[in-house]
């Protein structure tokens, strides 16, 4: 049950720092050490470790002062057990009132120690996520991190969030472009306006340049009725344009001149409009490179990223998959009205070690596979044999063999996937749809794509 559980032993002792740290790697654990508080103190600031094992009696810095400082500074978001060869009643209550988690005398049953790390560590896979899902502004989100790199993109989130420069977000498919956008408004002084997300690949230019500036009636063929634009539709809210690198070169031109005078025309009028909203876009391209070889304005470029913030690809941020699984865990056990109450040991082991080339999109459509396809309270390690998540060397070799890519590997999945959840809503696309948090017709062309119209009741 240890998975990639990280804790910091400090001793001046190396004896016992030793002993200490052979014990809990043979438990499965990630352990680092230090000779002292200072040294503890530079560990801390490259790596967080949920859980610190301290001596009391130090050199330099005390264990009793360290501890004070660690609670003062990261209060519960990590947890100190306190050790000391001589055991003193009074010393035990100074640290338990000063906020210690436990207390174990180094002559004492080793198994005394390990209970206590276990007790620390349940905390931190299950309880600790559920506060965090309840006091969370957004609970389809999980604005918290434990590696160092997302925390600075919260930290610039928060940064930036009030001003009204424009954002670009990179970073690879799947890794939450979008949660970082909404974070952006939910944050800034627009937060009670609009958030309207637009994703530039979905559409064709004709369809875009409606979609973004809206239409008259009778401008073309099928314009029936006057059409408002997303763009002012958003007035004083945000607007997020993803897959910007995506953009036909016309929409690029005329978005940029948006962007400079903040005025837009429906198309078939020659009517101004003024509008104010925030830009933030994404893009999972290298825009650098497109500008070079001409496929993107270099003027636009410029324009969409007054600030970039990259955001890490989860293989990068592995600290954060167990908070990641749970978090999903109880969502979708909310939605479904599941009473999945804990994961295989197993199973949880194999959602840990796994690379997610998919990113955050992967896991969250791999938990809600899980939690669609579960019997009974706890998630089984069987059902990652329809799941076809692979994690022992010789079957990923195996698999790498038979794939000719990820996107190959990514169709197969998606398949997959809409044949159980079309599977689970008796075939009805409306309701298959609303299960995978896609629109009908999003989920009808991806059965007419993948030619999967024997699996749905409906397909018009």
């Amino acid at each position: 049950m240890t998975g990639l559980f990280k804790i910091l032993i400090v001793d001046d002792d190396a004896d016992y720092r030793e002993t200490y740290r052979m014990l809990l790697v043979k438990k499965g654990y990630i352990i680092a050490v230090a000779s002292s508080a200072e040294e503890a103190y530079k560990l801390m600031d490259r790596e967080f470790y949920p859980l610190i094992i301290s001596d009391i009696m130090m050199p330099g810095v005390s264990g009793v002062e360290f501890l004070k400082e660690v609670k003062d500074k990261y209060s519960k978001s990590i947890e100190v057990i306190m050790v000391t060869g001589y055991g003193s009643v009074e010393t035990a209550v100074q640290t338990m009132k000063l906020g210690a988690f436990g207390y174990f005398i180094k002559s004492h049953n080793p198994e005394e120690l390990i209970l206590e790390i276990e007790k620390v560590h349940k905390i931190f896979s299950l309880q600790n996520v559920n506060e965090i899902n309840k006091n969370s502004k957004k609970s389809r989100y999980l604005y918290t991190s434990k590696n160092k790199q997302m925390q600075r993109v919260y930290e610039m989130v928060e940064q930036v969030a009030e001003s009204n420069s424009n954002v670009l977000i990179t970073g690879e498919s799947g890794v939450g472009k979008e949660i970082i956008a909404n974070m952006i408004h939910d944050k800034s002084g627009r937060s009670n306006k609009p958030f309207i997300p637009i994703n530039c690949g979905y559409f064709s230019t004709g369809l875009i340049e409606s979609e973004l500036f809206g239409h008259e009636k009778g401008a073309f063929t099928g314009a029936t009725t006057r059409r408002i634009g997303h763009l002012e539709e958003a007035n004083e809210g945000t607007v997020f344009l993803d897959e910007i690198g995506d953009m036909e070169e016309g929409t690029q031109v005329k978005l940029l001149r948006v962007l400079e005078t903040r005025q837009i025309e429906r198309i078939g009028s020659n009517k101004l409009i003024d509008v104010d909203f925030r830009l933030v876009s994404a893009t999972n391209k290298d825009l650098v490179k497109a500008v070079a070889d001409g496929k993107f304005r270099e003027d636009l470029f410029f324009r969409i990223n007054t600030i970039e913030i990259n955001i890490p690809p989860l293989r990068q941020r592995k600290e954060d998959i167990e908070d990641l699984i749970y978090f999903l865990l109880n969502r979708y056990n909310k939605e479904m009205g599941k009473g999945i109450t804990d994961i295989d040991e197993n199973t949880k082991q194999q959602l840990l070690n796994y690379n997610y080339p998919g990113n955050i999109r992967e896991l969250k459509n791999i938990i809600e596979r899980l939690v669609v396809l579960s019997r009974g309270n706890t998630l089984k390690d069987e059902l990652f044999k329809s799941s076809r998540l692979l994690n022992n060397d010789t079957e990923e070799k195996e698999t790498n063999n038979k794939l000719s890519s990820y996107k190959e590997a990514k169709k197969n999945f998606e398949i997959e996937y809409i044949k159980e959840v079309l599977k689970s809503c008796n075939n009805n696309i409306t309701h298959a749809a609303k299960q995978m948090d896609i629109s009908r017709r999003q989920l009808f062309n991806k059965i007419v794509e993948y030619d999967l119209k024997e699996y749905s009741n409906d397909t018009n």
